[in-house]
């Protein structure tokens, strides 16, 4: 007897339409970044070097700005675990009706200008930010709020975030508690999202800063840029290659444990 297979195990092949546009996007992204390494180690007479690398490396300008941007990172990291999250999470618990103006405020950082912003930035904030690199960290934090509050959001939305802090609440568990370890757990994949899109913010916004002038990585990369062309395009390679093993290291915290079931009893 010949064996039908069930509609639902054939997995649908790709076709050639679809592969053709796979090529295409990866093409578009791996040429410039070809181009890019391959113009940082080749001099004039067709040799090869890692000498703008080696340069930069050492460069006490990288390790101060880097710092900066690392210090930044953290502290807009900061912000989305301690304030978006829960502001996001009590959107979903008491005021679902709430959600469309706070959608509509979180779009104004990508309308109002970065001028306007750093301008309204050294006018509201205290004397003593105003110096402060810091001041930074709260730019950047109302910078990622269009990314980070719909990576939240959805999160939010595939589970029933009602049900679980009732249940949370009706066993005992303070707000606290039912924040870190109930809802947390559950849209881990969303946290890791919003992260990671501020963290790529941070360290790719160059306006903001560059007009409160801060050296930041970015801004220390333009600079360099001015003087020092194949440096510039070696620090950008190495700045990518850095982003994607950073990707990399948040998808392996945030893989999921495969978790056994035994049905019936076996």
């Amino acid at each position: 007897m010949a064996k039908i297979k069930s509609a639902s195990t054939i997995t649908p092949k790709p076709g050639v339409g679809l592969k053709t546009w796979l090529i295409v996007g990866f093409l578009f992204f791996a040429i410039p970044i070809f181009s890019a390494a391959l113009f940082s180690v080749q001099v004039g007479d067709g040799s090869y070097t890692i000498s703008s690398y080696t340069r930069m490396l050492t460069d006490p300008g990288l390790s101060e700005s880097l710092w900066l941007s690392t210090k930044l990172v953290l502290m807009t990291v900061g912000i989305v675990l301690l304030l978006m999250v829960p502001t996001v999470t009590w959107l979903h618990i008491r005021a679902q009706k709430a959600k469309r103006v706070v959608e509509f405020i979180t779009l104004l950082p990508l309308i109002i200008p970065p001028v306007v912003t750093a301008l309204g930035l050294l006018s509201s904030m205290p004397s003593f930010l105003k110096d402060s690199p810091y001041l930074l960290g709260f730019a950047y934090g109302a910078l990622t709020m269009p990314y980070t509050y719909r990576a939240l959001d959805a999160g939010l939305n595939s589970i029933d975030v009602k049900t679980l802090v009732d249940a949370g609440r009706g066993l005992g568990a303070s707000w606290r508690q039912v924040l870190s370890s109930v809802i947390a757990p559950n849209i881990k994949s969303a946290i890791f999202g919003a992260i990671f899109l501020a963290v790529a913010l941070v360290l790719g916004e160059f306006v903001v800063s560059s007009l409160l002038i801060w050296n930041t990585l970015p801004v220390w990369m333009a600079l360099v840029g001015m003087s020092d062309a194949e440096g510039a395009v070696a620090i950008s390679v190495m700045s990518l290659i850095f982003v994607w093993l950073l990707l990399m290291v948040m998808s392996l915290l945030d893989g999921s444990k495969k978790v056994k079931i035994n049905v019936g009893g076996v």
